[in-house]
């Protein structure tokens, strides 16, 4: 049996939001509402979900850029949800995260062996010197990079190569646990495939754990093993990911995977398109979330909130009619 590397458990994080003269919380913007999951050894859990679900609030939130409102976060067994920054410091080192944009998440102002070196010499593990100077080519070699771009500055860099250098300041530490926020959405589609590759070969010799958020399907579908989508705030169905694309049982993850293109200009796909706008994440529908868009709502929904049963083994779906529609 696999061992659990990270637990969370009925996560929320909310925002204020203050108005009037002593600038008082007059609503919460729920950006993460009761989310719960475990991820494995070794696992790569995708999240997916349309923009502004809470996907990467939820990947900060679990590592402690965002304090929960409320819920606990167990990771190796550990609670660290009330961990202090100074308490958190220890454990940085084994869990890291990759971002989205490889330009803004990098310092224009270092070159790469600056960039590499920083979190090993934060931590103590190196002083400069020849072994530090070995230790960030021995990851850039790792990467994909060369010894001769360690003097280099992100701006001379392709957007490829500038997520291959925020990739290998990840793995400078030797992580557990890597939150990878969309980190190939900003790149070009024959990029997006050796950079994913590149993270699946890495897992494979090093054996961390990816928490891999992303609003492509087809990507999650290629690196991961479970994927948990994610609608308002909540997740909405949870399985493995050859259950969940063959067999997707709620209604908002089979409009998700309608969406995938295919490519054959004379196959007409029909994309089972919902209705509505997105509601407001601060004043979220009563009942099920997704009710108002939902082409299978029925009065029950609107009154109850469902909660996350599990419909066959490992599968995991919020509705009250999950098996039925």
């Amino acid at each position: 049996m696999k061992k659990v590397i990270l637990e969370a458990k009925e996560i929320k994080k909310y925002f204020p939001i203050k108005g009037g003269f002593f600038r008082k919380t007059i609503a919460n913007v729920k950006a993460v509402d009761n989310v719960s999951f475990n991820l494995y050894e070794g696992e790569t859990f995708g999240l997916v979900g349309e923009s502004g679900c809470g996907k990467s609030t939820l990947g900060r939130t679990l590592i402690k850029l965002y304090q929960p409102s409320s819920g606990e976060i167990i990771y190796k067994g550990e609670n660290i949800t009330n961990f202090s920054r100074a308490m958190m410091k220890p454990l940085r080192q084994d869990i890291q995260i990759i971002f989205q944009d490889p330009y803004s998440s990098l310092n224009p102002r270092m070159n790469v062996s600056s960039i590499i070196s920083e979190p090993l010499l934060a931590h103590g593990l190196y002083k400069k010197g020849n072994e530090l100077t070995q230790r960030v080519i021995e990851i850039l070699e790792i990467c994909g990079l060369s010894s001769y771009h360690m003097y280099r500055y992100p701006h001379q860099f392709s957007g490829g190569q500038r997520q291959r250098i925020g990739i290998a300041r990840a793995l400078a530490l030797n992580p557990s646990f890597i939150v990878c926020d969309e980190p190939v959405s900003a790149l070009d589609v024959s990029i997006q495939s050796q950079i994913i590759n590149l993270m699946m070969d890495l897992q494979e010799k090093m054996g961390f754990s990816y928490l891999f958020i992303s609003h492509n399907l087809s990507v999650v579908k290629h690196i991961s093993q479970r994927v948990g989508v994610m609608y308002l705030g909540s997740l909405v169905e949870l399985a493995d990911k050859d259950d969940l694309y063959k067999k997707p049982s709620h209604p908002y993850t089979r409009v998700l995977l309608a969406a995938i293109p295919i490519p054959n200009p004379e196959h007409i796909k029909d994309l089972n398109t919902i209705g509505g706008e997105l509601p407001s994440n601060v004043n979220t529908p009563v009942g099920c979330k997704f009710h108002t868009r939902c082409p299978h709502a029925q009065p029950m929904c609107v009154e109850q909130e469902p909660a996350m049963i599990e419909i066959e083994k490992n599968h995991f779906v919020r509705c009250h009619f999950a098996g039925e529609i």
